[in-house]
């Protein structure tokens, strides 16, 4: 998974206090409780912050927007986007009002609230507001500061999401130049950079590139922000899913498990991104048989997924194709088939029709339907799920491959030499390129 960049919201400095001495403490104690992680009592101290900084005989702009985003950014590290939009939102409407629509506090929030919607999945809210926010950053900075960058990662993560990876690259590799030549090498938003160009690589099935961009970007996070940052863990998450094949599980689980019990540390057991963390453990023993010990880690990911980011999130969708993938693998069609079907529904309205990963259940439904002998239920998800692929990874992908073989076996299944032979040529001569 792509590392997102949150922005800090800036007000201005040298702005009168005009909510006086117990704002001014409030909003110390949010910011100290922030750091130390007690976000919901920082909440509890913001909303204050944010009723005296409003109650004001002047209710002063600088005031009300740190306390807006304070807000924002509590709702948003713990996960609860719906509680976010509104402070955030607030918060632009201020901007834009007091400082004029370009200045750059107002492409700072346009970043985040962007970010928000990209986080839930909200892909066509999220575009416009990263261009207009990297728009704001390169002509008030010049094309060369890091804020650029930050943008230019979030755009290119965004289309990464989606699946437009030829749009990602260059946005990844100029936002990566950009950083190592204004912060140094070791920064560790040289690391974000280099670990999302690395994701690129292997989510396109491009190993050999990715692997050493993975390790350069570890190394660099346990060194500046220490082993049990968040970052890291994301960083042993997606190495872990280099390593995902036979000779390497115990490497894997070792990296996986170490990211889960950072996560669960730093962000607590009902986070986001713990989903993400509970479906890579338990694919990693679905991959070895060791189904009594992926199940339950399933059904966890599923549950907390669909808790913090509702019932039609595409991380919902994961988490139901991965538990039909564990009940197909033992041939418990009749629970698989409803959960396949769930996860189209969810892909197709929040992904669109041509997404990798819709490509990915369409595929593994018709497998469902082709091992009971239903080779006509099987076929048109069997060819959607090969042209969406096509489309979306390129004609020499291992996914592409994986498509082919299974229609080529379809095929012969149903009697249809000249086809099967056909596509058969098509493998040779994928796998003639790849030597």
């Amino acid at each position: 998974m792509a590392a997102l960049l949150l922005l800090l919201l800036a007000f201005g400095t040298g702005v009168p206090a005009y909510a006086g001495i117990e704002w001014d403490t409030l909003n110390n104690e949010v910011s100290s409780l922030y750091q130390q992680g007690r976000y919901d009592r920082a909440i509890v101290v913001a909303k204050k912050a944010l009723q005296v900084a409003e109650q004001a005989v002047e209710p002063s702009f600088h005031e009300v927007g740190t306390s807006l985003k304070y807000l924002a950014l509590l709702y948003n590290t713990q996960g609860q986007y719906a509680q976010a939009e509104p402070f955030y939102k607030h918060a632009l409407a201020l901007a834009e009002k007091n400082l004029g629509p370009n200045h750059t506090s107002v492409a700072t929030i346009l970043n985040n609230l962007a970010l928000l919607y990209h986080q839930r999945g909200q892909y066509s809210l999220a575009e416009p507001l990263y261009k207009r926010s990297l728009a704001i950053w390169e002509k008030a900075l010049g094309p060369d500061h890091p804020d650029v960058a930050k943008s230019l990662n979030n755009l290119a993560a965004l289309y990464d999401s989606q699946g437009l990876y030829a749009q990602a690259e260059p946005l990844y590799k100029r936002s990566l130049a950009i950083v190592e030549k204004a912060l140094g090498s070791n920064h560790p938003n040289v690391a974000t950079s280099l670990n999302n160009l690395a994701e690129l690589y292997r989510t396109q099935g491009q190993y050999a590139q990715a692997e050493p961009l993975y390790k350069r970007s570890l190394a660099i996070q346990e060194k500046t922000l220490g082993p049990n940052h968040p970052d890291v863990a994301t960083s042993l998450n997606n190495l872990a899913l280099l390593y995902d094949t036979p000779d390497q599980y115990a490497q894997a689980e070792l990296l996986v498990k170490r990211a889960l019990a950072i996560q669960e540390k730093a962000l607590g057991p009902d986070h986001p991104d713990v989903v993400t963390t509970l479906n890579n453990l338990a694919a990693l023993y679905d991959s070895q048989s060791l189904y009594a010990q992926a199940e339950p880690l399933y059904k966890r990911a599923l549950a907390l997924a669909e808790k913090t980011l509702g019932p039609n999130h595409p991380s919902v969708a994961m988490s139901l194709n991965n538990l039909a993938l564990l009940y197909n693998a033992q041939g418990l069609y009749t629970q698989a088939e409803p959960l396949y079907k769930r996860s189209l529904a969810i892909q197709e309205k929040a992904l669109g029709p041509y997404h990798p990963d819709l490509a990915t259940t369409l595929y593994n439904l018709a497998e469902l339907y082709y091992t009971q002998g239903k080779y006509a239920q099987a076929e048109p998800l069997a060819k959607r799920s090969l042209a969406i692929r096509e489309k979306a990874l390129g004609l020499n992908h291992p996914d592409v491959v994986a498509s082919l073989e299974s229609m080529a076996i379809l095929y012969r299944k149903t009697d249809r030499e000249k086809a099967a032979e056909e596509i058969e040529k098509r493998i040779v001569a994928v796998r003639a390129t790849e030597r």
